[in-house]
């Protein structure tokens, strides 16, 4: 029988590895923000040792550097960074979409019109200035992004494009902004090409999709005043 005292404490530090790392990704803890043990530990309440072992897991994904001596800090924010992820987030979701789209059956079909169902209706909330808090924006938008991918049958593929997806999520809660009808636009038409079973219009879709996305958080300047 599993220790219960250790469960506890695998749970706790789970939850706070998933605490932590919304907090980079929305950036409550902002890009550059020194990560100071004794802080954290006050601020998440969990031990030093414990916070260590979450620090260095979110330096494996590129969310946090370590600083030798120096101690953490939260991944700077910069456009070469931001390019890079782009591509990236393009090879993977690129190739997992037209996997998804040879292989979905009616199952998957169902998650697609679900997923973009709850993000046209958020969409639609911005458009009207109803909602304001991009938040919800950006679960929905990973949600029907995921869906499209879902039935690409591999597991790692969509572990790692989801770490990736946040990485590219992080730089749009820095801008803080919502892209407006063209991101609408964008959303609709992937979400037509898909259950049509175009693959290669989907891609190339995806590829403006993204493409725009980046140029969008550019144009904020926002990593300039983070810099």
């Amino acid at each position: 029988m599993a220790d219960p005292d250790l469960v506890l404490e695998q749970t706790l530090a789970e939850s706070t590895y998933l605490r932590l790392r919304g907090d980079i990704i929305t950036c409550a803890l902002p890009p550059g923000q020194k990560l100071r043990l004794e802080p954290l530990k006050t601020q998440y309440g969990v031990g030093i040792s414990t916070l260590r072992e979450i620090l260095n897991r979110l330096a494996s994904e590129s969310l946090v550097i370590a600083e030798g001596q120096k101690g953490f800090a939260v991944a700077p924010a910069h456009e070469a960074d931001l390019r890079e992820i782009a591509e990236l987030r393009l090879l993977l979701e690129g190739h997992a979409l037209a996997l998804s789209l040879e292989r979905g059956d009616l199952e998957w079909e169902g998650r697609v019109v679900a997923a973009h169902h709850k993000l046209a209706a958020i969409e639609k909330r911005l458009l009207a200035g109803e909602a304001r808090n991009i938040v919800d924006w950006v679960r929905y938008d990973f949600s029907f992004h995921n869906a499209l991918i879902s039935a690409c049958g591999s597991a790692a593929l969509l572990s790692l494009h989801a770490t990736i997806f946040d990485r590219f999520l992080r730089y749009h809660m820095l801008a803080s902004s919502f892209r407006g009808a063209g991101v609408v636009g964008d959303h609709q038409a992937l979400f037509e090409l898909a259950l049509a079973r175009d693959a290669s219009g989907a891609v190339d879709m995806l590829a403006g999709h993204v493409g725009k996305g980046v140029e969008h958080v550019l144009s904020t300047g926002v990593l300039k005043r983070a810099a």
